[in-house]
């Protein structure tokens, strides 16, 4: 092997592990600090860490990879609940919005969420003061701010999101046209693939999948030292 392919291959290795570093540092931040965006997530795990290669920077995908990673090992015993109370705020939340035909996305869909995790629904109206109109009328006071989503490479329109709690839960509600039922947003965690969305129909599914796997987990065993 030539002394310049050795330098290549060690520079390549390099890269790797610093992607790795980055996205375990990223994901670290997200879980413990609540940060929510996975690029600036990377961006603060890479000055962190003092990483300066651009090419060293981890796809969104591999943060989310490293934060279920993180998740399993070190919040085994609660983040399981904290998605579970989500979901099913999740279920409540889309039965009260019916008529708006909700999609549940974002982290409670995922798996991800945590105990920082808001309950993300897109909703949808042809008038987009209906919904808030809504929620005021049933005595939810919210939060109005808006947010850009991608409808392709070259189209990047502006929503309106409603914010509020409920039970304590953060809820994030983006108010779509109608016509954005037959097309979800791309996602840019995912190289701009359309969004995962799930109905009521699909979430009450997830709800019952979750039963079953915890039903069909051994007990725990405390480990006595």
């Amino acid at each position: 092997m030539s002394r310049g392919e050795h330098h290549r291959i060690h520079a390549q290795d390099r890269v790797q592990r610093n992607r790795l570093r980055i996205a375990q540092e990223a994901a670290r931040l997200m879980s413990e600090h609540g940060i929510r965006d996975f690029h600036h997530a990377k961006l603060k795990a890479a000055e962190r860490l003092g990483i300066l290669e651009t090419q060293a920077l981890p796809r969104n995908l591999e943060i989310e990879q490293a934060l279920r990673e993180h998740q399993r090992l070190f919040l085994a015993d609660s983040q399981p609940t904290w998605l579970r109370l989500r979901r099913e705020a999740a279920v409540e939340a889309m039965r009260f919005l019916q008529a708006f035909d909700p999609r549940l996305v974002g982290a409670v869909l995922e798996g991800t969420a945590d105990a920082h995790s808001a309950v993300c629904l897109h909703v949808f109206s042809d008038d987009a003061d209906e919904v808030e109109l809504y929620l005021r009328e049933h005595g939810v006071p919210v939060e109005v701010q808006t947010r850009r989503l991608r409808r392709n490479r070259d189209d990047q329109p502006e929503y309106p999101v409603l914010l509020f709690s409920a039970g304590e839960l953060p809820f994030d509600v983006t108010v779509l046209p109608r016509d954005a039922l037959r097309q979800a947003p791309l996602d840019r965690r995912a190289d701009d693939k359309p969004m995962r969305r799930a109905n009521l129909t699909q979430v009450e599914i997830l709800l019952s999948e979750d039963d079953t796997f915890e039903q069909s987990q051994p007990p725990r065993v405390a480990v006595v030292r």
